[in-house]
This record gives C-alpha cells, structure tokens and sequence, in this order.
C-alpha cells in the first residue's frame, strides 16, 4: 500500500438546541484537493457509535487513491458529548445528523460531488438523506442496513431464537427485571454478537474501541436505539423508509453478510425500490464485512465507486 495523508480536526457545527457550542471530529485520509478521485464520506453506525470499527474502509484511499472523510456522529466518539440530552427523543433526531453531514460536506466543499458509505444505522441515515435528492450525491452505498426496523426486530428476534435455550433464557430474564446491566445478560448478547455482529474471535480491536465510546457515554445509543441490538425502545423502533425507498435516484450499492443481523429480508425493500441497485452479499460475514472479508470487500467498493 502507497503512503496517504491523514489529516484530524473538528469541524463547527450549529445547534441551536443543545445549549452550548458543538463540534464534529473528522478524519481525511488520502488528499481530497487531488479531486482524481470522487471522496466517499463514511457514516458509522449505532446510533452511538464511532468511526473506529469502520475505518478499515479507508484502505480505498491508499489502494485506489478514493479520499476517504470519517468521523463521530455528534453525540459520540470524539465529537461534542451531550449527556444532559439523555433520553431527550426531540433532540436526537433523525434530521439532526442529517443536517451535521450537510454541514461537514459543505466544510470540505465536496456538496456537489461526492459518494455517500452508510453501516448499519449510518445506512439508515444515508437512506433518509438520499431520498431528499441531494444534487452532489453521485453513488450510495447502503451496507449492512436496515430498511424498517420493525423488520429489524422481526428478524432478530428469528435469530435470537436460534441461540442455545439458556442463553435466550437469561436474555428473557434481564430485560423483563430491567436488569439489562448484569454480567449475565451482557455475557449473554456477546453470544449473539459472536454469531450476528462479528464471527471474527478475539472482537478486532476497532469494535472494542467503538464499544468503548458506547459505555462510556450511551446517551445516543439509549435514546434512539435503546439497550441492544434486538431489544429496541428507542425513538427508531418505528422508522421505516420503505415507502420512500423508491426516491433514491442515484446507482446505490447493498452490501450484508449471509450471518448478517441485517439479513435479507431488511434489505429485500431497498432492492425492489431503488431504480439503480446492486446487492452483494458476503458469505463468509456477520455484520462489518469490511473487516471479516477486508479484501473483497474493497475491491468490491472500488468497483462500484468507479466514476461514471
């Protein structure tokens, strides 16, 4: 792999609501002034968590000089941390991040072309911007991502089922005492983790890192997710873009794993919505392919992000 730059820094962003200035953390690696390459702006998942279990993606910088922007949604990571908004529905909203990737495009100057990687909830919220038409989005990628998450919980709840008895016991238990921090229920969801978010043993050390972040301060997580991955309480448990799917214009690109937790009945809408539309499908993964099968994964991306 050829050296590429990295640049770090934060970027200003304007929140009326949150009472106190705010700021996104970014990272650039490869040379966006170069403009050989259309950039491809990265969205990390959760809500809540941190570009850290993403970043392998930025290896389309160094090996196929694609400028890659990541960064922490605010709320999380190394952005402005909002705890006192704990549980404030009205604050955390779909909309808010939205206008935060507005505001980091317009920082970059790259608004009239650029290509758009959402994972999982990034996948949702790049969903959600893309049926507004942005005029500079030129390609999508939706990886990973739930089209509804009523159908989310559906499907997890499938999985769930399949775990050996006790371990769907001791998850039973915990959520309906409300003990949903005990080491038994948390040892309990790793098992589904192990099989449905990353097959990969010891967990890479970009998802410790996220997890990390996430305990530390489970403000976003809590208020739009709720406590994990198929125990949702939060202010998405009801959102759905299936009747808007259809409003993607751009060529969009569907990635999961065949262990995925977005299995394909999440995604089976975006692909019978979106106009123009690729589904590829990583049979070795779980839930981050771009970590469990790196290599094809990028080429598969560059593949795809080849300028028209």
């Amino acid at each position: 792999m050829s050296t590429v730059p990295i640049t770090e820094g934060e970027i200003d962003f304007v929140v009326p609501a949150a009472g106190k200035p705010c700021k996104t953390w970014y990272k650039v690696v490869g040379d966006l002034k170069s403009r050989s390459r259309r950039p491809l702006v990265v969205l990390h998942g959760g809500p809540g968590s941190t570009h850290d279990y993403v970043a392998e993606i930025a290896d389309v910088a160094s090996l196929y000089s694609i400028p890659v922007i990541l960064y922490d949604q605010l709320g999380n990571g190394r952005s402005t941390h909002l705890p006192e908004k704990n549980g404030d529905v009205e604050f955390w909203t779909v909309q808010l991040f939205i206008d935060e990737l507005k505001n980091l495009l317009s920082f970059f100057e790259i608004q009239d072309d650029f290509a758009l990687l959402g994972q999982s909830w990034g996948g949702m919220l790049a969903a959600s911007f893309a049926v507004q038409q942005p005029k500079g989005l030129k390609k999508l990628v939706l990886a990973d991502s739930p089209s509804s998450m009523p159908l989310w919980v559906e499907v997890a709840n499938k999985l769930r089922k399949e775990l050996p008895q006790e371990i769907q016991d001791a998850l039973t238990k915990h959520e309906e005492a409300g003990t949903i921090h005990d080491k038994e229920y948390i040892d309990a969801t790793l098992v589904f983790y192990s099989r449905h978010l990353c097959r990969i043993s010891p967990m890479p050390q970009g998802l410790l890192t996220s997890f990390h972040y996430m305990d530390k301060d489970p403000t976003v997580y809590y208020t739009m997710n709720g406590p994990t991955e198929f125990h949702i309480t939060g202010s998405l448990k009801n959102w759905s873009i299936i009747e808007d799917a259809h409003k993607i214009v751009v060529p969009t690109l569907l990635i999961n794993g065949r262990y995925d937790e977005a299995q394909d009945e999440v995604l089976l809408p975006y692909f019978r919505a979106i106009p123009k539309v690729k589904w590829v499908q990583f049979a070795e993964s779980s839930h981050v392919p771009h970590t469990e099968e790196r290599e094809r994964y990028m080429q598969v991306l560059e593949s795809f992000l080849q300028d028209d």
